[in-house]
């Protein structure tokens, strides 16, 4: 498979394409629920809830994490998660942009 040419696509594109790259993965949209529903929330909790093994919740935080969409905090030997509103917010906006800028049109 070819290497994705990123450079000769805008910011918003690229962007978009890392959002869904991220979000497309059913165990990160079942760990974004169960976060987002909680006040705080340990990594133990998560593997419990979601029913995958450490390694693997760890890797999907991992995603989450590096588009910003969520937050980790430190307390002792546990990790407790929460969704990062502001990011939470713009990608939001950047979507609503997408899908309401797509003319509609039929064959």
């Amino acid at each position: 498979m070819g290497v994705t040419k990123t450079q000769i696509f805008n910011e918003k594109q690229n962007e978009l394409a890392t959002i869904f790259k991220v979000l497309a993965n059913p165990a990160r949209i079942a760990i974004l629920e169960y976060i987002s529903k909680q006040e705080a929330c340990i990594c133990n909790d998560i593997v419990d809830e979601i029913g995958l093994a450490q390694p693997t919740i760890s890797q999907h935080l991992k995603e989450l994490k590096s588009i910003d969409l969520i937050s980790g905090e430190i307390e002792g030997k546990k990790v407790c998660y929460c969704i990062n509103l502001k990011k939470w917010s713009a990608i939001q906006e950047l979507l609503n942009s997408f899908f309401n800028s797509t003319k509609t049109n039929c064959c």
